[in-house]
């Protein structure tokens, strides 16, 4: 069903041509301009390259079970924009995104520079918070930490899941020089909880929060509680969750935090669509090598028809080199985003030739040709899972394109 116009969002989505410029200056004078964030707010902020998405779900979920209406901002959506900001009752409404962004329209009107559209998209977040009267807000960033728009504020407590590969072009070209970025979201006093990881990464991390005497958490041994996301990963993400509750002076009963733990709901995260069919956006090295492990842990000794999609700028080699052990067959497509590649420069990059590869011009195709053979997975980007549940959840016309 086609949703109705949207105008002012429409607008938004042409502010993703201005790119993503970095620093927080813009944001500055935009939460200043709307008198944001508003007294008495309450922010865990959580950074990393990968899980720093579920750890904030699981968190959201145990505030939600504990009676608590906190505010959630993500990105990217999967299928429509409203997903990027909710709160345990219920996403933003189409009505308030268009009237608030009206609002944002008329206010920067005539800026410049003119602010980006996930400057914009944090504002709106903030804006509806407040108006929505929440107290306790999970914000995930947007990309690395120090710069980025959702460093604007100062949080409660500060996270940091496990850092690796990512946006190299951005944030550095080793894992120290990322690890720095991400620390960047680590405030004066401020408590701080992250993992055991990548000795590098790590190194960066414990010595800014030293500086900065920043109270450290350090994680070492995962949870073990009943989870309800797949895969070992999300022990470490979950414990993450439960630590930054406990820092941020949020003692909940231990029934509070094993229900919320199993209730969370994150899509695309190895995410069944059906029993034999796995939705999971992969879409760096570090994200592969988990999905593989947790193939494995489901699946053992099962090869998955694969139906793959990703965007240009990521190391994609790796991603499907680490893959391709799982498959018995590749589906490659391209889908509806700009940056998408298409399917025949992913099959160059597999440069496997004893396995049955097809490439496909959409995904529509690539689903309808892989549709008997089980088990199936469908990985890459969280762009083409978006446009994965919209098919699968029959809702081809509520999907809006995003490029960030």
């Amino acid at each position: 069903m086609k949703t109705a116009p949207q105008p002012q969002l429409d607008w938004l989505y042409t502010t993703q041509l201005f790119g993503i410029k970095l620093g927080l200056d813009g944001v500055h004078r935009l939460l200043c301009e709307l008198g944001l964030p508003r007294a008495g707010m309450k922010f865990i902020h959580v950074a990393g390259t990968n899980g720093k998405g579920s750890t904030c779900a699981f968190i959201h979920s145990i505030l939600k079970v504990a009676g608590i209406n906190a505010g959630l901002f993500t990105s990217p959506h999967l299928i429509h924009f409203g997903e990027r900001i909710r709160d345990a009752e219920r996403l933003i409404s189409p009505e308030e995104i268009e009237s608030g962004i009206a609002r944002l329209r008329d206010l920067v009107r005539d800026w410049d520079p003119h602010p980006t559209f996930f400057e914009l998209a944090f504002a709106l977040a903030l804006d509806w918070f407040a108006q929505r009267g929440l107290e306790w807000i999970v914000l995930e960033t947007g990309l690395g930490g120090r710069l980025d728009a959702t460093n604007a504020i100062t949080p409660v407590v500060s996270v940091i899941t496990p850092i690796g590969w990512d946006h190299m072009q951005i944030l550095g070209d080793s894992l120290a020089k990322i690890a720095s970025e991400k620390a960047g979201i680590i405030k004066p006093g401020v408590p701080f909880v992250t993992q055991t990881q990548d000795q590098e990464a790590l190194d960066v991390l414990l010595t800014t929060a030293r500086e900065k005497a920043a109270p450290l958490t350090l994680i070492t041994e995962p949870c073990e509680l009943p989870l309800g996301l797949a895969g070992p990963h999300q022990r470490w993400n979950a414990a993450l969750a439960l630590a930054a509750l406990h820092a941020a002076g949020l003692d909940l009963p231990p029934s509070v935090l094993e229900t919320g733990l199993k209730q969370v709901e994150w899509p695309a995260r190895f995410q069944r669509l059906r029993p034999d069919v796995i939705l999971d956006g992969a879409h760096n090295l570090d994200a592969a090598r988990v999905l593989a492990q947790t193939w494995r842990e489901q699946f053992p000794n099962q090869k998955a028809t694969i139906v793959f999609g990703a965007v240009a700028g990521k190391d994609i080699t790796a991603v499907l080199h680490e893959l391709a052990p799982l498959a018995a067959a590749w589906h490659f497509t391209h889908f509806d985003s700009p940056r998408a590649m298409t399917a025949e420069e992913l099959k160059s990059m597999l440069g496997i030739s004893d396995l049955s590869v097809f490439c496909h011009p959409n995904l529509t195709a690539a689903l309808e040709a892989s549709r008997n053979d089980s088990p199936r997975l469908i990985a890459g980007s969280l762009y083409l899972a978006g446009e994965v549940l919209a098919a699968f959840r029959s809702e081809r016309g509520s999907y809006q394109r995003s490029w960030q």
